[in-house]
């Protein structure tokens, strides 16, 4: 019976994965539904306040390079040849060999340059076009050599191209895809989870598939309760840290990186890069021993992925061929972080890791060590797969302690047969003193690059992954051990340990989102679908709510949108309206109805809470009103309630200081106690303010 529920759960995965390259519209199995258009008051306030309304800001993210382009391509008055200029010089860079790049380099000079130059209409600098020429008439195509090109078509786009697209509606979808974002709140609902592919010692790791886009990833749950019974919070949250520094900007396709982090009242989860080839443990296992070439090919994108690191000041400290993962076409990703450090302040000195593959400054007690460690670890790993076992592990010793003392006092000797080239990289990577070891002699991972074993190598093609496999994991195999093998934790183990709310709040700040990764998958998958859709919806809805449209630009409005506000009977139900907040009032409109809007005057309010407050279990923001009355408004736009809470609060805070300074200029006129005055003044009840109060 275990056998087929583990072919059963292969088939599932393997459906899963086939499924998610089918086209978007069919992978997705949860709709993502953009919020309404008027979350650009809100949004924008947000962005402006944490200085991301900028060109260089927006241009630089997926989703915003898009939108701005479908605006210079379908909106603009006037045609932007600078975009495609860029685009060309993108793709230009991208190129491989000499004659593709030969080819479009006279392309784009002939096109955006040379054209130009002719008619006289040529704006870029003399230096820009001198740059080029002294390449082009030597017949040399570097691969920077439009870059000072770019710096110019940015201040071009900069300007007027740019303040336009803010005030178009592309810069408003622009903000709804933000709002989205930044209001994600993951769950397991989110994935359908499939078959267990490895185990670690706080959890499992499973395929699963996202949603509402259809993309596969690796989850990672840890176990809380286990979490507490091996006193490993520290760990746990580490790992986020290390995984969060490594996975955000620029991109390193030779880490296994993470996308999201949340967590369950009993797991944390991890959602990463799937790796569905299996690990060099398992290939080694079943391939056998690597020759010198194949070995290159794998040491050559491991070094890249260690230098990725090293350059964030992380040193890994359990480099192995388990825990380097084949994707299907046979490329490789350094995984699984939780040992992971930050040595930018302060430098380890924890004997951590697999023995067998430890620096011997990590075993040694109390020695602090960086970066170091990582290119021992890695010369071990090396030898491991041309030889099938660690250095130091020549005569099958299974004792640490004897690993251990081989690894502080034994001079590795290397087979005859190695070649001069990798006898000599490996005594380098396997030195015993850090300051003759290669790679710590101050320039890090470009002494193992320039090393000769690696004489011939074209780093770049190495980084776009361009050098053919010598191993392509079986396809339509899952490439890990099944499911029963794999096995699970005993619940026996966790039986005695219960969560507290103290446990919980150590992980209140665990989720995540990172930003560049979601970009990619939406716009790889239903951005264009999402997009449609939301058009189509927009314009239905557009005629019907042309009493909430305002012109921004000749109001005093500092902010707009839906929001809900605590009403009906006995003020037991939240109801929809559109809001408009000004200086001196904030009015509350009726979505259906063309009655006038309910009001609250600012000088009728006594106090709004400083933090928001929960109410009917909604995070809400409360205005008690000077007659004892109160307002309570939320949204499910958790980033735009807070901006209302912060705009109503100014406003409020403006309001009560012009009163006072009225009356402090009357009172210099008139001699009079207009203090007293403007309380009664105040205190005066309009029929509009008692309707926004009474909870009508």
């Amino acid at each position: 019976m275990a056998d087929l529920e583990a072919v059963l759960a292969d088939v599932s995965y393997l459906m899963a994965m086939e499924k998610s390259k089918c086209t978007p519209a069919a992978r997705a199995s949860k709709k993502i539904i953009l919020p309404d258009p008027s979350v650009r008051s809100v949004t924008q306030k947000y962005l402006e306040k944490i200085g991301e309304v900028t060109f260089d800001k927006i241009f630089n993210q997926r989703l915003g390079f898009l939108l701005f382009k479908q605006y210079c391509e379908e909106i603009s008055d006037e045609p932007i040849p600078q975009l495609g200029f860029y685009e060309e010089i993108k793709r230009y860079e991208k190129l491989e060999t000499i004659e593709d790049r030969r080819k479009l380099a006279r392309e784009i000079y002939d096109n955006f340059i040379m054209k130009e130059l002719l008619s006289h209409t040529h704006t870029y600098s003399k230096e820009a076009v001198a740059h080029v020429q002294k390449y082009l008439t030597k017949n040399e195509v570097p691969a920077h050599l439009f870059e000072p090109y770019i710096d110019e078509i940015f201040t071009r786009l900069r300007g007027d191209i740019f303040r336009k697209f803010v005030e178009s509606d592309k810069y408003t979808r622009f903000c709804q895809w933000k709002n989205l974002e930044l209001n994600i709140q993951l769950t397991m609902n989110d994935f359908s989870v499939h078959r267990i592919i490895g185990r670690g010692g706080f959890g499992e790791v499973y395929g699963c598939r996202k949603a509402d886009t259809g993309k596969m990833y690796a989850m990672k749950c840890l176990d809380k309760k286990r979490i507490k019974m091996k006193q490993g919070e520290t760990l746990a949250l580490n790992e986020r840290i290390m995984l969060s520094l490594v996975s955000t900007g620029a991109d390193c396709p030779f880490i296994v990186c993470m996308t999201y982090a949340f967590h369950t009242p009993d797991k944390l989860c991890f959602v990463l890069d799937l790796m569905n080839g299996g690990d060099l443990h398992y290939h080694l296992s079943q391939h056998g021993v690597f020759n010198e070439q194949e070995m290159r090919f794998y040491a050559a994108e491991v070094i890249l992925g260690l230098e990725h690191m090293h350059r964030r000041f992380i040193v890994y400290r359990d480099l192995k061929p388990a825990n380097i993962l084949l994707d299907e076409h046979g490329h490789v990703r350094i995984s699984d972080l939780g040992l992971a450090c930050d040595f930018s302040k302060k430098k380890p000195h924890a004997s951590v890791g697999t023995h067998g593959y430890m620096a011997p400054e990590v075993l040694s007690k109390g020695t602090a060590y960086d970066s170091s460690a990582d290119w021992f670890s890695f010369g071990c790993m090396l030898y491991k797969l041309l030889k099938g076992h660690s250095p130091f592990r020549q005569h099958k010793t299974k004792d640490k302690h004897e690993i251990d003392r081989m690894t502080l006092t034994m001079n590795v000797e290397l087979p005859d047969n190695f070649s001069n080239e990798l006898r000599t990289l490996l005594e380098g990577l396997l030195h015993r003193d850090v300051d003759k070891r290669l790679g710590c002699r101050g320039r890090g991972a470009e002494e193992v690059k320039g090393h000769s074993f690696f004489l011939g190598v074209d780093w770049q093609q190495v980084y776009m992954q361009k050098y053919p496999p010598p191993l392509i994991p079986p396809r339509g195999e899952v490439n890990a051990a099944d499911a029963f093998d794999i096995g699970s934790f005993d619940e026996e183990d966790t039986k005695g340990y219960k969560l507290t709310e103290k446990d919980q709040e150590l992980y209140q700040n665990f989720p995540l989102v990172i930003s560049e990764r979601w970009q990619a998958e939406v716009s790889d998958t239903v951005f264009e679908t999402i997009n449609q859709e939301a058009d189509k919806a927009e314009a239905k809805k557009k005629s019907k709510h042309r009493k909430f449209d305002l012109d921004e630009k000749d109001s005093d409005c500092i902010l707009h949108g839906y929001i809900k506000k605590l009403g009906g009977p006995f003020a037991s139900a939240w109801q929809t309206r559109y809001a408009r907040l000004y200086p001196n009032r904030l009015e509350l409109h009726y979505e259906s109805s063309s009655s006038k809007p309910e009001l609250v005057l600012m000088d009728h309010v006594e106090e709004i809470n400083s933090e928001l407050t929960t109410f009917k279990g909604e995070q809400s923001i409360l205005l008690r009103t000077k007659e004892g009355g109160r307002v309570v408004l939320t949204n499910q736009d958790e980033i735009g309630l807070k901006e209302w809470l912060h705009s109503l609060r100014t406003a409020h805070k403006g309001s009560v200081e012009l009163l006072a300074n009225m009356a402090r200029k009357a009172g210099k006129i008139y001699g009079t106690d207009m203090d007293a005055n403007n309380r009664q003044l105040t205190q005066h009840n309009s029929p509009l303010a008692s309707r926004s109060t009474n909870g009508t």
